[in-house]
């Protein structure tokens, strides 16, 4: 037998995988999804701002925001049943073009001179709904364009997106409105267009099984799957975090996470105004966060190397306790910024590390109620923090308060360090994922 036979009749290699600058599917997605994250960024400081101007009411001002993150989780439930019975890309294109449609009527309203405080309101609504619905999807789909040994990088890349879009929105939308008063909702539609666009032109896997909708979407009656994961209606994905003994500790603590780091903004920016900060020295301290998921999307790899996801979490997390007291500390606005970037390189190495053993792991039959579960129970902790800071305010002075919120973290730190289950996780052999499609 010549070499050149049993060259040909070998076992074959298997390819290398494409980088990811290659992955025009990924790469697609990824300037898909910044459109997005741009738009509601945007939509988020010019929606209330268009608010005040309408009824000098900063009540209703705030009621944007308060509507859309509602509308959010009333249709969480929802959107990820629906995610696991229904074509995603179909869904996706869908969600896009009535966010799309949404976007579009505030600026073609404000051309008639038709606008109306009920129409804006309704915008906050459908926005927030959509969100129920495409958010899910759009984490499925990365999932579904890149290898498995690729997913962290992809994540991180995506983390990248994610902070660059909360530190430029903001003051893209001021900037916007110095070029007109609709100029904010035109960004924000144009925005949506590229969102929808990404969605039209990459082709995802939509469902494994098909992409037809089944019965019993909401509730709990479709048919039963031979692993148990096809049915048991909206709930599931609740029921699947709650079964599993180390989600139970991680879910939880970054939940507290969120609660105070929601409850430290509001009694921060009444300390910096006591100190005779200006709204837009506040605003440049509070990007700190920003700034810092920013650069902290580059150290993912490298900190993911340096520990278990348990011990990163605990670290992060009893990290934050002094970082609520800073703002007590002499500097002011330097300060609270340069806190709030210690914090925020961690960020990034959190969310990832919530992907890698929720999402990845989970059956995909089950995922897009999953995510929705676990995207709710981050949500709620956003208005839950905030309500709790107002109430401890009304108390409290700013400095007590922020002293409260920091000792409540610690203690509920408390139980998740002392036990074994976080400090001895440690990260998944291989991540599960979608094999990409040709």
């Amino acid at each position: 037998m010549s070499t050149e036979t049993a060259t040909t009749t070998g076992p074959p290699q298997a390819a290398a995988p494409v980088p990811l600058r290659r992955n025009w599917r990924f790469q697609a997605l990824w300037a898909g999804q910044a459109g997005a994250t741009l738009g509601l960024q945007i939509a988020d400081t010019a929606y209330p701002l268009l608010l005040l101007a309408l009824t000098g009411s900063s009540t209703l001002a705030g009621a944007f925001g308060a509507l859309q993150i509602s509308a959010s989780l009333l249709f969480g439930l929802h959107g990820g049943a629906v995610a696991d019975r229904c074509d995603r890309r179909r869904l996706l294109i869908a969600g896009d073009c009535v966010r799309l449609v949404a976007c579009a009527s505030v600026p073609a309203a404000m051309a008639l001179d038709r606008l109306t405080l009920a129409h804006t309101l309704l915008v906050a609504v459908v926005i927030g709904a959509t969100i129920a619905y495409t958010g899910p999807i759009r984490l499925i789909a990365v999932r579904s364009v890149v290898p498995p040994e690729q997913l962290r990088q992809a994540l991180a890349q995506d983390e990248a997106r994610m902070s660059g879009a909360g530190l430029i929105g903001p003051p893209l939308a001021g900037a916007l409105f110095g070029l007109g008063r609709a100029a904010p909702f035109v960004g924000t539609a144009v925005a949506s267009l590229l969102a929808l666009t990404a969605a039209l032109v990459v082709r995802f896997p939509g469902r494994p099984e098909s992409g037809a909708c089944r019965a019993g979407t909401a509730g709990g009656t479709a048919d039963s799957g031979a692993d148990g994961t096809a049915d048991g209606g909206a709930l599931a994905g609740y029921r699947y975090l709650a079964a599993n003994a180390l989600l139970r500790p991680v879910l939880a603590v970054v939940l507290l996470i969120n609660v105070a780091g929601a409850a430290m903004l509001l009694p921060v920016m009444v300390i910096l105004r006591g100190q005779g900060t200006s709204s837009a020295g506040i605003g440049l301290a509070l990007a700190g966060e920003a700034v810092g998921a920013l650069a902290g999307a580059l150290l993912v790899s490298r900190l993911h190397r340096t520990a278990g996801p348990g011990v990163l979490l605990l670290a992060v997390s009893w990290l934050t306790v002094p970082v609520l007291l800073a703002p007590l500390l002499p500097g002011g606005p330097v300060t609270v910024f340069a806190a709030l970037f210690v914090v925020g390189l961690g960020i990034p190495t959190l969310r990832v590390m919530i992907d890698l053993l929720v999402f990845s792991r989970v059956p995909d039959a089950l995922r897009g109620r999953v995510i929705s579960a676990t995207l709710t129970m981050f949500t709620v902790g956003m208005p839950a923090g905030t309500v709790g800071s107002g109430l401890l305010l009304d108390h409290l002075s700013p400095a007590a308060a922020l002293g409260t919120v920091a000792a409540l973290l610690a203690a509920g730190l408390v139980p998740a360090t002392a036990g074994r289950t976080l400090r001895r996780s440690g990260w998944p052999e291989r991540t599960p994922a979608a094999t990409p499609s040709p």
